[in-house]
């Protein structure tokens, strides 16, 4: 095996990463979308196919255990508290997501990487470290895959088991060689098809569940001698030859120790895709600009990059509050109706007769800059045609959330409060001592329950 090899190069880093080689500014943000993240898997609580998951891992067992089972506020096996929270954490869409690899690493990272600290009393340095290899690897995997990748496949759910190697082949304290075993197996069950979104299926809490159980598995496996293909990702028969057609090694190994991936993750500010994000807070600056009532509105075009329409394209008549948050009409509906489009917002209004006129004035429309600039930049565009005849435009850089338009650690917490509150997953007072333990997490000598 040369070692020149991507595949090995990112597995030699992920298994020597260590706090000390990670900025403190890194470090903080880690924190940071590990709160974001927490509060995603409470708001999870009693979702149905969040709840499904959760009765047949639970199911599997053991009856208790180590890892902490967020929502059931039980322990159980690594394995069992990584599927639920996966899945928990996916679900009200306001769990975080990195523009250019289109994909949504807490999810897949955080879970698995939270429970097996909790298994073998890692301390809470070393959680932190594997949860930025787990960011770091999955990242680049997503990127190396591509936008062809993406048409078809859920990449959180294909790069996410890489992730969840990642990172818990980091707790493992797996050698590089094993790291390397533990990213061809975890390769091997990479899966995500978008189908689902099709007829509002339950497939994507599967997606997030599957990739930390099996990226959990394939590391755990690799420390017992299990072996994996080496080449998984850009072998001849990998990753990339089965799921790509613009795969890009070079993007495997971009910058090893030097670009932070993690840092350039940003948070969802709406509760709904993040291709609707950018047109929605277009839409919200040009009618608060305007002035503008939903009464106002004959029409909205949306100018967006392809993937919006490949992704929220199918969802043309939304049966369900979840596969409503996929319909570019009904975010936009809610933003002109409500000024949000929160959780809230959806439960409540989704199917309201006015949310439902606006959405009904929709497009979508590919445009050719927007789609350059994508994945790097996710730029909102939308025309507006006013019932007295105008037309007006407006565009947004950065959408709320991005880096350079981030939420601040007291805007993450705040969120990370309604987000425990919104199906009275934890108080207020459990989630003040949440956000305690999580930024002491680097002097914590040993990682226990974070909801005690």
């Amino acid at each position: 095996m040369q070692a020149s090899h991507p595949g090995q190069v990112l597995a030699d880093f992920t298994a020597t990463l260590n706090i000390d080689a990670i900025p403190a500014t890194v470090i903080e943000r880690t924190e940071d979308l590990m709160l974001d993240w927490f509060g995603s898997a409470l708001a999870g609580k009693g979702a149905r196919p969040v709840e499904s998951i959760a009765r047949f891992a639970l199911d599997m067992g053991p009856a208790d255990g180590p890892a902490e089972v967020l929502v059931r506020r039980r322990g159980s096996s690594p394995w069992a508290a990584a599927m639920v929270n996966a899945a928990s954490s996916h679900v009200a869409e306001q769990d975080d997501v990195h523009n250019g690899s289109v994909f949504h690493p807490a999810t897949v990272v955080f879970a698995p990487a939270l429970a097996v600290a909790q298994a073998l009393g890692r301390s809470g340095a070393e959680l932190l470290a594997a949860s930025v290899a787990g960011y770091e690897v999955g990242i680049r995997v997503g990127e190396f895959l591509g936008r062809s990748h993406y048409k078809t496949f859920h990449t959180t759910g294909t790069a996410g088991t890489l992730a969840a190697a990642a990172a818990v082949g980091r707790l493992l304290r797996l050698s590089p060689l094993q790291m390397a075993h533990a990213f061809g197996s975890a390769g091997t069950q990479s899966a995500g098809l978008w189908e689902f979104l099709r007829e509002a299926a339950d497939s994507k809490q599967l997606h997030t569940a599957h990739a930390a159980s099996a990226g959990l598995a394939a590391a755990y496996l690799a420390a017992d001698g299990f072996t994996g293909a080496h080449r998984i990702l850009d072998g001849a028969q990998g990753l990339a030859a089965g799921m790509s057609r613009d795969a890009d090694p070079a993007r495997l190994t971009d910058r090893l120790g030097t670009r932070w991936a993690v840092a350039e993750t940003s948070y969802k500010f709406h509760a709904a895709c993040r291709h609707t994000h950018p047109a929605a807070d277009a839409l919200l600056q040009l009618m608060q600009q305007q002035r503008l009532q939903a009464g106002d509105i004959a029409a909205v075009t949306a100018h967006v990059h392809q993937a919006a329409i490949d992704v929220l394209g199918p969802v043309v008549d939304p049966q369900t509050v979840h596969q409503s948050k996929f319909s570019m009409g009904t975010v936009l509906g809610l933003i002109a109706v409500h000024g949000r489009a929160g959780l809230a917002e959806f439960d409540d209004h989704w199917r309201d007769d006015a949310v439902r006129s606006v959405c009904a004035r929709v497009v979508m429309q590919l445009d050719a800059d927007v789609d350059a600039a994508y994945p790097a930049r996710w730029i909102g565009k939308v025309s507006v045609a006013t019932t007295d005849g105008r037309t007006l435009h407006a565009q947004v850089d950065e959408p709320k959330g991005d880096p350079g338009n981030t939420l601040s650690r007291a805007e993450v917490q705040d969120k990370a409060l309604r987000l425990a509150a919104y199906r009275d997953g934890a108080s207020e007072a459990e989630m003040r001592q949440v956000i305690e333990r999580i930024q002491a997490l680097r002097g914590t000598p040993r990682v226990t329950r974070l909801l005690g």
